[in-house]
């Protein structure tokens, strides 16, 4: 199984890459950082004898999404599944976030995902399967204070997991849009969180590797997960 990761160095992503290592994936990880993160690489590669690829990449940059696409096919004949897990995340408001605000989250939040899977789709549509995650956000579903661009950005990446989930029911591939609540990742850095408030990110890949694993015939659309005690 081959399975590309972006935003994978931290986080989320992070935690995705170590739960597919542990069920024999073979994984293709890129972020800003992944030099950063060489040991953990290496230490999954030796426990779990799998396979990694990293390449450094700032995906808000169109080029270099498409660089990493390329390299990704020049690496694995085919692509088994595909996790649209960049992101970043910045408080605002619409009438008060800084001058470029919403070009910057839809750049990273939204068109990293869809030139990514313009460049890996057509592979999977030829050997009809494949899966693609698209992590949006419970931003994505409700609009919440000091949203701004950061919600706007996450509504549009659910828009674009619609649209997807419609385009490739024909071709045997399936979509999930993944809408996390609070989770501990560098975004909540310099919060004051209690932890009995707030998800792990394990939760969260225990959950896209349990979609992940399903039959053929059977698709999760949306995964929406919050802290138990609700968001905060």
């Amino acid at each position: 199984m081959n399975v590309v990761i972006t935003g994978a160095s931290k986080g989320i992503g992070k935690a995705i890459a170590e739960q597919f290592a542990r069920i024999g994936a073979d994984l293709f990880l890129c972020s800003r950082q992944m030099d950063k993160t060489l040991h953990w690489q290496q230490d999954l590669m030796e426990q779990y004898n799998t396979s990694i690829i990293s390449h450094n990449a700032d995906l808000g940059v169109e080029d270099e999404v498409k660089y990493f696409g390329k390299k990704v096919l020049e690496a694995f004949s085919n692509v088994d599944i595909l996790i649209n897990n960049a992101g970043v995340f910045e408080p605002g408001t619409v009438h008060q976030e800084p001058e470029g605000q919403l070009e910057k989250m839809l750049n990273v939040n939204l068109f990293s995902a869809y030139h990514l899977t313009r460049i890996l789709a057509p592979g999977m549509i030829k050997n009809k399967s494949g899966h693609i995650f698209n992590i949006c956000s419970v931003a994505a579903l409700q609009a919440y204070p000091n949203g701004g661009s950061y919600s706007i950005s996450k509504w549009a990446l659910l828009g674009f997991s619609r649209n997807l989930r419609e385009e490739m029911k024909p071709h045997g591939i399936k979509v999930t849009a993944v809408h996390p609540g609070a989770t501990l990742t560098g975004s909540w850095e310099g919060f004051e969180i209690d932890p009995s408030r707030i998800m792990e990110a394990d939760d969260i890949a225990a959950m896209v590797v349990a979609a992940a694993s399903l039959s053929p015939q059977a698709c999760v659309e949306d995964i929406l997960m919050r802290p138990q005690l609700g968001d905060l």
